[in-house]
């Protein structure tokens, strides 16, 4: 985000030299024309980028001499151009949009391999001449799904094409598919990128790959599987900065977000982030590590991969193809003298038994956990095998959590005919609302937003969980407290017109 100093320097600046100055650039003042002769990391070197407002040339810089220091602009663009100030940090990132935007026919405005690298040390697989169509290809593919802003691309064989599709806001959506003889090409590519094995096509693999959009550092876990048609593929594209919120920025109600950072106050003990796969659990762990001062505490972590830098916390990925699992990482964590310690995922009994007697001998540890709801917490960890008493006089409180997506307020319309689920059939549908589909959202909606519920601990469910008590006993006392559940989330933001009744449908189910 911009600073307020840099802004009124750039307006002195301005000021001093006669020009213009704005804090955003809107993508209808790119013009492939004007970039068509420029590279992205010439733009990105000086850097300057020119636009097209109406029927006039600018260029977009943070240092109007720009046209001084470089004298083949004026040849490149034909003549003089007026410069317009932009803060650097926005002058980058919309140098990374406009070199990643799609013209309306669906092909992308530049070459592929100028936007996209690979991080490797060794060699730019992607600029091997040798490779060329078939790197192009893999990087559009790419390029196409950053844009669209997709968590997961698939590649599926059927018969004699690839198909694609593209998760995008929890829901598959189909893509143009691999043009034939290109298929066995493409997978072998991001293989390679991935760093598995081209020949072996028998047995299922699992590799990572990191690339660079501009100054965007994009992670990709790539999971390969062998089908009857060939291979089926599966790219999670884990952005950075998607895992970089404030737990304000969330969208927490403000009652549980008060009630999990008093969680984070405990010195000791364990606090669960559950849900299903992309739900958002490490976004909201990485935000509560915000919370946490990190220079008189040590914060420690071990993840799969490291999804984010984070400054003053020491963060170590596991490698279980040299023995570091989390099990084994944690052990070695417990010997850094850590305050703090964040487990990406607590997977089996092993590391659910080092996590518990971790939090008992005076560390604070969070992790996320794969259960249905926060109730189920305790539940799924004495089914891994862990003791009922372990898990009671070591977690301090559960968080449960779904992402919905969010009606497009330019569309969505009243649903005078609401398909309420079971859990809401009480609720007002005055405010209920559906999703028509507008050329500003897909299917009717915009984005996702997070539904929580937190389950704290108390004496009463410690005794329960020590009972090996069943979910409807922890239920009905955790409802004798303040405890509301995903329903009661979910409900409020139906009734506020945020989002439909087959959108809970899908995420919550029927309920009771």
């Amino acid at each position: 985000m911009t600073s307020l100093p840099e802004l009124e320097s750039l307006r002195q600046l301005a000021e001093k030299f006669q020009c213009r100055v704005t804090e955003q650039i809107p993508e209808e003042w790119f013009d492939r024309e004007l970039t068509s002769d420029l590279s992205v990391d010439f733009l990105r070197s000086v850097p300057f980028l020119p636009l097209r407002v109406d029927d006039e040339v600018l260029l977009a810089c943070v240092d109007p001499a720009v046209e001084s220091r470089v004298p083949e602009l004026r040849v490149i663009l034909k003549g003089e151009v007026e410069p317009i100030l932009v803060p650097e940090d926005v002058l980058l990132a919309s140098i990374d949009r406009c070199f990643t935007r799609k013209t309306d026919s669906g092909s992308e405005m530049v070459d592929s391999d100028t936007a996209v690298s690979i991080q490797d040390d060794r060699e730019d697989l992607l600029r091997q001449s040798t490779d060329a169509p078939v790197a192009a290809k893999v990087s559009r593919l790419l390029l196409d799904g950053l844009e669209q802003g997709a968590s997961d691309i698939h590649l599926e064989p059927h018969g004699n094409q690839l198909e694609v599709r593209f998760r995008i806001d929890g829901v598959l959506s189909p893509q143009t598919d691999i043009d034939h003889g290109f298929e066995d090409a493409v997978v072998s590519r991001i293989k390679i990128m991935a760093r598995l094995d081209i020949a072996e096509r028998r047995l299922p693999q699992d590799g990572n790959a990191k690339v660079r959009v501009g100054n965007r550092e994009v992670d990709i876990r790539v999971s390969c599987l062998p089908v009857a048609d060939g291979e089926r593929l599966v790219l999670r594209l884990l952005g950075r900065e998607s895992t970089h919120f404030s737990l304000a920025e969330l969208g927490m109600p403000e009652p549980v977000m008060n009630g999990f950072r008093g969680l984070l106050k405990n010195p000791h003990g364990v606090i669960w982030v559950t849900g299903p796969t992309g739900s958002g659990k490490t976004t909201t762990l990485y935000a509560a590590l915000q919370e946490l001062d990190t220079v008189r505490r040590n914060v420690l972590t071990i993840e799969d991969p490291v999804e984010y830098q984070l400054p003053g916390i020491g963060q170590m990925a596991v490698q279980p193809r040299i023995g570091l699992t989390f099990a084994a990482g944690l052990r070695s964590i417990l010997r850094q003298d850590p305050d703090v310690i964040l487990v990406g995922e607590t997977r089996d009994e092993e590391t659910a038994d080092i996590v518990m007697r971790a939090s008992m001998t005076g560390h604070l540890v969070l992790s996320t956990l794969h259960a249905n709801d926060s109730i189920s917490a305790s539940l799924r960890l004495t089914d891994m095998g862990v003791e009922p008493f372990l898990v009671a006089e070591a977690t301090r409180g559960a968080m449960a959590q779904r992402l919905v997506r969010v009606l497009c307020p330019q569309c969505s319309t009243p649903d005078l005919s609401p398909d309420l689920p079971l859990a809401l059939k009480h609720v007002d549908a005055a405010g209920i609302k559906k999703a028509v589909g507008c050329p500003k959202c897909r299917e009717g909606y915009v984005g996702r937003r997070g539904l929580f519920e937190l389950l704290r601990v108390d004496e009463t469910l410690r005794g329960l969980i020590r009972e090996h008590a069943s979910a409807e006993q922890l239920r009905s006392a955790a409802l004798k407290g303040e405890f509301q559940d995903l329903w009661k989330s979910g409900g409020a933001f139906l009734t506020n017109g945020k989002t439909t009744c087959e959108e809970l449908h899908m995420v919550l189910g029927e309920g009771e």
